[in-house]
């Protein structure tokens, strides 16, 4: 179903179909998993089908990337897609700028590319885990480009106050989206 007033995908020139482009896997849902005494942790099949999806000009693997998320106290990860998405706002600055430099350090300086086992799993690197107290239960939560890996408490406060935003927004609109 699609809302009114809600953008429509874009069409190709005759307006009958959906704009070629490449493809895009989408992360939605949220997921409570467990990681191992290794810090390995299980990805839902949902999200590692979405990860493996090509994009033009990112070097394909078995894997995903993820860093420390850049305004929430979690990891972030994704796939192609998400990789584009940050190396695209950096190829807006002119190589060489302060702000490029800085883009990149914080973006491919901190990314890491984890690969899929044979289950499925993935093993989360140690510092991030301490950053944020990841041990144990996780909630891995879908944000559609990309999912976010959460420390169970960390994430129900900071759903608490996403669900504020969101009722202020809906208020402001009326309550229709």
């Amino acid at each position: 179903m699609i809302w009114a007033g809600w953008p429509q995908p874009p069409t190709d020139s005759s307006g009958s179909g959906p704009l070629s482009g490449p493809k895009r896997g989408v992360f939605l849902s949220s997921h409570e998993k467990q990681l191992d005494a290794k810090r390995r942790l299980l990805v839902p099949q949902d999200f590692r089908a979405a990860a493996l999806l090509p994009y033009d000009g990112v070097e394909s693997f078995e894997g995903l990337y993820c860093f420390a998320a850049i305004d929430a106290q979690c990891i972030e990860c994704g796939g192609a897609t998400f990789f584009a998405t940050y190396r695209d706002v950096i190829n807006e600055y002119p190589k060489l700028s302060p702000t490029r430099k800085a883009l990149e350090h914080r973006f491919y300086g901190a990314m890491q590319r984890l690969s899929f086992d044979t289950a499925g799993r993935i093993t989360l690197p140690e510092k991030l885990c301490q950053s944020f107290n990841l041990t144990g239960d996780v909630v891995l939560t879908g944000l559609g480009d990309s999912f976010q890996i959460w420390e169970p408490a960390a994430y129900d406060a900071y759903a608490a106050e996403q669900d504020r935003l969101v009722a202020a927004a809906m208020s402001r609109r009326g309550g229709n989206p």
